[in-house]
């Protein structure tokens, strides 16, 4: 049994000094092919003495790894949890809340209700919000606190407060609210558009009511559409991450690794109404330009170059490149010009293609969105374009959706906003019927708005306003009196008049 592993051991020290024999001839053969060429010039040596890249595990340097709890401890003190609490009517045998999460928003409470007339209750929704200003202002979103008519905010540190509304927009569902308090935590502003991909980022908020959670991701993509803000002319530039973020997370912050506020989150992709993967959050560029309106005139002001468009990309020269001569993608062809607008002023055309605003691409339609969210009526921006191949640049002076270069105010009434509702064109078939020139007809109406509280039922088609004819949603948008009489007829035939008396 001795002798037997003797000899296994024999072979196994032979087998190995054979084994290394082999490995030093081949290293010194290689090193001298390797020290010389063919030609005779002088190459990289095998045996240099640091590794070559993919042939050594990375060093752990804690200086090049982000830490997150700076940004995480000074921003979770300015996130609030916000109460909404709404008066819903119920008629006949209410079955308790509606589940259906309105993005974050998360209904609570209720109960089975009984048979009877229609009766009032409160319905309450959880979301988040983030603390701007030491004196109380807070921004959170559209969806988290609209059409309540009480809010409460509680703070990190535990205590509440009663909020007032001081401006909301619907177009980028960002709202603005305020508090009475002193020396308060805030989160100081960020650079949305000094993110850059892979960058990471905190979300902040209370999903599910859990108040103060932090997660972590990277900026998976900037400047999304996703066609998800139910609004005319919404403005639709996300920045998508990979923090984990739920129902109660909306209107909380996006910060980066400084903590400063980068977006204010505000949807979630999903199929379940629950993370599934990715999440968005309004910029900050957009954010801070409309709590800066909100704050001056109460209502957000925006600019309009006046021009539709289509992104030039590999199916519109698929379906229309040779049609209209373009072969290479990129940049944003102009199917339409306004009558009137900022884009007609400054002589943009049918066909023209915007390569670029004040020297930003354009490749994407997000980018021209978001460039133009970020200004007012009146201001100048830069427009380069194609026209028959020819480089051109021209400075434009936006204006407002009626037409104007001057900010708007609260008493500078948007007709279109005021009436709350939605609005089509109507179609010829019902104008024969009517015996009518034309109509916007209402197709859903706001408790909130003008045609909610007039009693105006859906259906009904507005062809007079102050007495001005309206024969197109165009002719809504252009309006901007106070608003005391309208006109119209519903499909049955009936004709109506309202007069406002507010």
């Amino acid at each position: 049994m001795k002798k037997t592993a003797f000899l296994l051991f024999g072979a196994a020290v032979i087998s190995a000094a054979a084994g290394g024999l082999t490995a030093i001839g081949v290293n010194k053969y290689l090193a001298q092919q390797s020290a010389q060429s063919s030609t005779g010039e002088v190459v990289a040596s095998w045996h240099k003495s640091e590794p070559q890249l993919g042939n050594h595990f990375a060093a752990f340097q804690t200086e090049q790894y982000p830490d997150l709890t700076y940004a995480a401890e000074n921003a979770v003190q300015a996130v609030v949890n916000i109460e909404a609490v709404k008066e819903v009517q119920m008629g006949g045998r209410s079955y308790g809340y509606d589940p259906f999460y309105e993005f974050f928003g998360m209904p609570y409470g209720g109960g089975r209700g009984t048979y009877g007339q229609p009766q009032t209750r409160e319905q309450r929704s959880g979301g988040s919000g983030v603390i701007i200003s030491p004196d109380g202002y807070i921004v959170t979103n559209n969806h988290v606190i609209e059409n309540a008519t009480k809010l409460k905010v509680k703070l990190y540190d535990g205590r509440t407060f009663e909020a007032k509304l001081i401006g909301t927009d619907p177009t980028t569902d960002v709202a603005l609210i305020k508090v009475e308090g002193d020396d308060l935590p805030t989160i100081p502003f960020g650079d949305s558009d000094a993110l850059r991909l892979g960058e990471w980022v905190l979300a902040i908020g209370s999903p599910f009511d859990l108040q103060s959670t932090i997660t972590a991701g990277i900026v998976s993509a900037k400047a999304r559409h996703l066609g998800v803000i139910a609004e005319d002319f919404p403005i639709e530039s996300f920045i998508q991450t990979d923090a984990v973020v739920n129902p109660g997370n909306s209107g909380g912050a996006l910060v980066n690794t400084r903590g400063e506020l980068v977006g204010i989150n505000t949807v979630i992709k999903s199929s379940t109404g629950t993370y599934m993967g990715y999440s968005f959050a309004v910029p900050e560029t957009i954010v801070r330009k409309v709590v800066m309106d909100l704050k001056e005139y109460g209502v957000a002001q925006r600019a309009m170059l006046g021009v539709s468009y289509r992104a030039i990309d590999e199916d519109f020269i698929e379906q229309l490149g040779d049609e209209l001569g373009i072969k290479k993608a990129g940049g944003l062809y102009i199917n339409e010009v306004v009558e009137n607008s900022a884009a007609a002023e400054a002589g943009l055309r049918k066909g023209d293609i915007i390569t670029a605003i004040d020297g930003v691409k354009t490749d994407d339609a997000s980018v021209l969105v978001e460039k133009i969210a970020q200004r007012r009526p009146g201001d100048k921006v830069t427009i380069s374009y194609k026209r028959n191949d020819a480089d051109k640049k021209v400075d434009v002076v936006l204006k407002n959706r009626v037409g104007k270069s001057e900010p708007i105010t609260r008493e500078t009434t948007d007709v279109a906003a005021a009436l709350g509702g939605k609005f089509s064109d109507v179609g010829k078939q019902l104008c024969q019927k009517l015996e009518i020139r034309g109509g916007v007809q209402v197709t859903s109406i706001k408790r909130d708005g003008l045609l909610g509280r007039s009693g105006v039922k859906e259906g009904f088609v507005i062809t007079f306003i102050n007495d001005r004819p309206v024969l197109s949603v165009a002719d809504l948008q252009r309006m901007d009196a106070k608003i005391s009489t309208i006109d119209g007829v519903y499909p049955n035939g009936q004709a109506v008049r309202y007069v406002i008396v507010e």
